[in-house]
């Protein structure tokens, strides 16, 4: 198993399991597909393009069983403060028949290091009730800070 950063080559991958991991919770028609293909495949070249998206995968014999997305918010610069980029962390996906066997935590693993490494103020998440604990086992915790305004 290989823990890498995706690049342009996963593309096909990578949508197929964005397909799957919404289909896995709520039906979809699979008339959708071919649109939501050419619109995620749009996302991804742009995301490559960019710098404000990383992800990272785990690899089998070339076939890519999990991923974490990575979201890389910049922060406006402020007086007396230098620019501190926080993470916003999306999309962790184990296929069904590899969970539970360690693969989304050494994701994680490689994830959290890397966002120390390139000196990310903090991750955010905001995870399913299912979720909740394996973002704890990762030096998550619950924070009152946030709030929305639903549109």
């Amino acid at each position: 198993m290989i823990i890498r950063a995706s690049n342009r080559n996963d593309i096909d991958q990578l949508i197929k399991l964005r397909y799957d991991f919404t289909a896995e919770y709520k039906a979809v028609d699979p008339g959708v597909y071919e649109a939501f293909s050419h619109e995620c495949r749009e996302f991804f070249e742009n995301m490559f393009a960019s710098n404000q998206w990383m992800v990272w995968v785990a690899e089998i014999e070339g076939r890519i069983i999990a991923h974490v997305f990575l979201q890389i918010i910049e922060t406006i610069p402020r007086p007396g403060r230098q620019r501190s980029p926080y993470g916003y962390v999306t999309n962790v996906y184990t296929i069904p028949e590899y969970r539970s066997q360690g693969f989304g935590s050494r994701i994680m693993e490689e994830l959290n290091r890397w966002a120390q490494q390139n000196q990310l103020t903090f991750l955010m998440v905001w995870p399913s009730e299912t979720s909740v604990d394996f973002y704890e086992r990762h030096g998550f915790e619950k924070a009152l800070e946030v709030m929305e305004n639903h549109l």
